[in-house]
């Protein structure tokens, strides 16, 4: 992902950000409000870390995926959906949504 997607989508990557440090605090990340100096500034400062390895740690976090729950558009789900096919057994759509239908297989409360 890329600094544009974590800025425009700044308050929905609080729990991702919480997650990854622990220590940050979510009224905090409020005020810095999608800033990247600010929030790496902020981050070497509650972790402890030299401003140029929180640099680092935070480039690594950026290069994994978007999370699913923070950019919702037509084109991006399509995507994460179909990178979900993995998971879904023989037979089946990965574009069906059998949430309402309930357990649809053999195989009673697996998930699926």
């Amino acid at each position: 992902m890329k600094w544009v997607h974590v800025r425009d989508n700044w308050s929905a990557f609080f729990e991702a950000i919480v997650e990854k440090w622990p220590e940050a605090d979510e009224a905090d990340l409020e005020e810095i409000d999608g800033d990247q100096r600010a929030f790496i500034a902020y981050i070497a400062e509650v972790t402890g870390q030299e401003v140029e390895e929180t640099r680092d740690e935070i480039r690594e976090w950026l290069a994994g995926e978007i999370p699913s729950d923070i950019v919702m558009d037509p084109i991006h789900d399509n995507h994460s959906i179909a990178l979900s096919a993995k998971y879904v057994g023989e037979g089946e759509d990965e574009y069906d949504d059998d949430a309402r239908f309930g357990d649809d297989d053999d195989v009673p409360d697996d998930g699926d």
